[in-house]
């Protein structure tokens, strides 16, 4: 066999083994109803919506709870986790969606690199980042791409 041939068929098995998650979501504690605490990576299989802000009292984080609720019912159709994370101040969260919390907001937002101000990402069903960014995103949007996240697409995949 040739080296360049040899080298080919190498680059080919290598490229099949890779990773299906090519940026993994930090992996983040939360409460639960009960008080125990546990890890994001138990939501694996359901898209979340992480909405970092430093109070539910913030201009954004009140925004993005607007679209979220614009558009709720056909996120709650998708198995969709919304998690807040306030970076600075605690307080209730005025909205009809139900919001897992995280306990220690600070350094979940610095895992998120989003330590200051007002972040969303979206993680896919896979517990890749698909999505991050420091601007209110519109419902649609946020349901766009969970809809075109590689798991949902893999799975609408004929084999």
């Amino acid at each position: 066999m040739r080296p360049i041939t040899l080298l080919l068929a190498v680059l080919a098995i290598l490229s099949s083994l890779r990773a299906e998650v090519p940026h993994a979501a930090p992996d983040f504690v939360w409460t639960d109803s009960t008080g125990a605490s546990k890890k994001a990576s138990n939501f694996r299989g359901r898209p979340l919506v992480v909405v970092i802000a430093t109070s539910p009292n913030q201009g954004a984080f009140r925004s993005q709870v607007g679209q979220l609720q614009k558009i709720y019912d056909r996120l709650a159709a998708q198995h969709l986790v919304c998690v807040a994370v306030f970076s600075e101040a605690p307080g209730v969260i005025r909205s009809n969606i139900p919001f897992v919390t995280v306990p220690d907001g600070t350094a979940t937002a610095a895992a998120f690199d989003a330590s200051k101000g007002f972040a969303i990402a979206v993680i896919g069903e896979d517990g890749n980042l698909d999505s991050i960014g420091s601007r209110v995103l519109p419902g649609q949007c946020i349901l766009d791409i969970i809809n075109n996240s590689f798991a949902r697409q893999k799975a609408l995949r004929r084999n």
